[in-house]
């Protein structure tokens, strides 16, 4: 289970917490933030990316393939639901990712195949791909 602490005192600059890492988020300049910090959705989109890549790296050393590196740039863009060609939900807005993945390596067509379809079931696409529900509690203050 991934656990994160987020404080916000000051501006938008926020403080995160997370095993025994700090880091932070914030807004760019023209937003009115201080530009300390990749926003929450740069954050996202590089958790994501990471993801995908060391899915794909554990996936080709169990399999002894000869994965020597990964790159992968990742966009989106937020359309109406009822817009957006074949979407036939009621959802206001849905949001397309685009990847761009490049793999290092000696690896043949069916193992570069083979690793790109694992890199879709790394855990944070399954948790943009997966029904989530938030549970949300409101306290006086957080455990330290």
């Amino acid at each position: 289970m991934a656990k994160a602490i987020v404080r916000l005192k000051e501006g938008y600059k926020t403080t995160i917490e997370s095993r025994d890492h700090v880091y932070h988020a914030d807004e760019p300049l023209d937003a009115g933030g201080s530009n300390e910090g990749p926003t929450p959705v740069e954050m996202f989109m590089g958790a994501l990316g990471s993801c995908i890549a060391i899915t794909m790296r554990l996936y080709a050393e169990r399999k002894g393939w000869p994965l020597e590196g990964v790159e992968v740039a990742l966009d989106f863009e937020r359309f109406n639901g009822k817009d957006y060609p074949g979407y036939e939900g009621d959802a206001m807005f849905v949001h397309e990712i685009r990847e761009s993945i490049v793999l290092h390596g000696d690896l043949s067509e069916e193992q570069r195949e083979k690793i790109l379809e694992i890199a879709e079931k790394c855990p944070v696409a399954r948790i943009v791909d997966l029904p989530s529900f938030f549970k949300r509690e409101v306290l006086e203050a957080l455990p330290e």
